[in-house]
């Protein structure tokens, strides 16, 4: 019964663990796209254009005229002529006009969030590669404090005659390139920090009230299955890739813009206030106008066309080419996940490094067999470090449309 209890809790504190992990993702990447500055500006510009679409749907801008004319044998005979007219299209090509814009602004919302999502993207692969500088640098401090006890215990080994001074350079070389390696990486991880801090806007980041000075909590990876039917999940991640959307909206407002030419073929009307004084008092009328566009508008008809046909075969190359980086990046997952299931079952049945150091101590491996049995160790182990790291980068390219 205890043992069950034992299980039971080990499950849930792996299972709270997780989600803290992931959830620390999720508050990272909450506090970038509150704060980064490249989305701030993006959102700026898609504002404006909306506004700019918006505005091809106005009215023309009201004329007023006046026109003062005097007798030229007597100039106390004059006429004055005032004219204010307001010129518009054809009713139903603003409503035409309305409906495309709509169609852009939804496809530029789509892009918004198309660029909101390559920016968190960024972001998530960061806080991977801190996850994955952080293991290195447990590794290398393991290898580290392995390295300089060997050191030590072959130079007082040197004085009592007990080892020889090629050995001992052997075990300083060691340690010298252990530590490089891991002066290195931990370079690379403040690095990483500093890249994180400035897609936040230059500002600290923080988990609830307090501020992330060190690693960000960052030390497990998020749950992430490889998913077994991709077919049906790569079907999933087309119908909603906001890239495609917008191609989608765009060549919509393409086909609107077909109709829109199409009815610029209707007269643009005229309609007005005459104000004349040339009879002596003063007459009030209408003034209706009517602009026949026999220029105008000649080719734009075609121009809609060869438009919508090009953003159309844009559509299907990028759904082509969307599918098949899916395709590709979940081959590259697939592969990368069978490459880490062989790394751990080998490590399973390895022996452990202790064992290898008491040998050496026993005399029953020489000092090169030893360094060549750990070398390969370490970078097995590095090796497959990497290998979760550029599986769980796949998986976030993978999945980036649901960021």
């Amino acid at each position: 019964m205890n043992k069950k209890i034992y299980i039971f809790s080990a499950a849930i504190l792996t299972i709270v663990g997780m989600s803290a992990q992931s959830s620390g993702i999720d508050t990272v990447l909450q506090q970038i796209e509150a704060n980064n500055k490249e989305l701030q500006a993006n959102a700026q510009l898609i504002s404006s254009q909306k506004l700019e679409s918006r505005t091809s749907n106005n009215l023309a801008d009201p004329t007023l005229s006046y026109s003062y004319l005097w007798d030229s044998k007597n100039s106390d005979e004059t006429v004055g002529e005032l004219v204010i007219s307001q010129s518009f299209d054809f009713p139903t090509l603003y409503t035409t006009r309305g409906k495309m814009n709509r169609l852009k602004t939804s496809a530029l919302d789509a892009q918004a969030i198309a660029f909101r999502q390559q920016i968190l993207l960024r972001a998530k692969e960061i806080c991977l590669d801190i996850i994955m500088l952080q293991r290195q640098q447990v590794l290398l401090s393991e290898r580290l404090k392995n390295a300089e006890e060997l050191s030590a215990m072959y130079i007082k080994r040197l004085e009592t005659g007990d080892a020889n001074a090629m050995e001992t350079n052997k075990t300083n070389l060691e340690l010298l390139n252990v530590r490089t390696e891991a002066r290195m990486n931990a370079t690379a991880l403040k690095n990483k920090l500093k890249e994180l801090t400035v897609l936040n806007g230059n500002q600290t980041l923080t988990i609830g009230n307090l501020p992330i000075t060190e690693t960000l909590g960052l030390t497990e990876y998020p749950v992430t299955p490889l998913p077994i039917n991709f077919q049906q999940i790569c079907d999933e991640l087309l119908a909603i890739d906001p890239t495609l959307q917008s191609l989608h909206g765009e060549s919509a407002a393409a086909r609107k813009q077909i109709s829109a030419s199409k009815q610029g073929w209707l007269p643009k009307l005229e309609l007005g206030y005459r104000r004349n004084t040339e009879s002596g008092h003063s007459l009030n009328g209408v003034v209706v106008g009517f602009s026949f566009p026999i220029f105008e508008n000649r080719s734009k008809v075609k121009i809609a066309k060869f438009q919508a046909l090009n953003i159309d075969y844009q559509k299907e190359n990028s759904t082509l080419q969307a599918s098949s980086n899916l395709w590709q990046l979940y081959e590259e997952a697939r592969n990368l996940h069978t490459s880490m299931e062989e790394y751990e079952r080998t490590f399973a049945q390895q022996q452990d490094l202790t064992l290898l150091k008491q040998a050496l101590m026993g005399g029953q491996i020489s000092m090169i067999e030893y360094f060549v049995e750990i070398s390969v160790v370490y970078q097995s182990k590095m090796n497959l470090l990497q290998l979760e790291n550029q599986y769980q980068k796949a998986m976030a390219q993978l999945f980036k449309s649901k960021l």
